[in-house]
């Protein structure tokens, strides 16, 4: 996930914690998380950049709608993330405690 830019982070996230959401549901989470709009000409490039990385699968529901699950890879690198981070909130917390 280090080459993943923050926002592409954020759409990973938003995916992983939802039942193969479509694109404008996705949307809708992260303008909710910035409070402010996201474009589609955003939205849209760096959800196929995920794809292409093999961490999104992107499935069709209809001939005009896409749905996004994340993918095995993807549950993997967002644990990885989580592991990552924990060891620097736990240095954070230790030091707060006076240790």
């Amino acid at each position: 996930m280090y080459d993943l830019t923050g926002f592409q982070r954020d759409l990973l996230y938003a995916i992983a914690g939802a039942d193969k959401p479509k694109g404008l549901a996705i949307k809708d989470k992260l303008e909710e998380y910035y409070e402010k709009e996201i474009h589609h000409g955003r939205l849209y490039p760096n959800l196929d950049t995920l794809v292409d990385k093999g961490l999104v699968e992107k499935g069709e529901l209809d001939r005009r709608t896409n749905y996004y699950a994340i993918t095995r890879r993807g549950e993997r690198e967002l644990e990885a993330r989580r592991d990552w981070e924990q060891q620097y909130l736990e240095t954070a917390s230790d030091s707060d405690d006076g240790n």
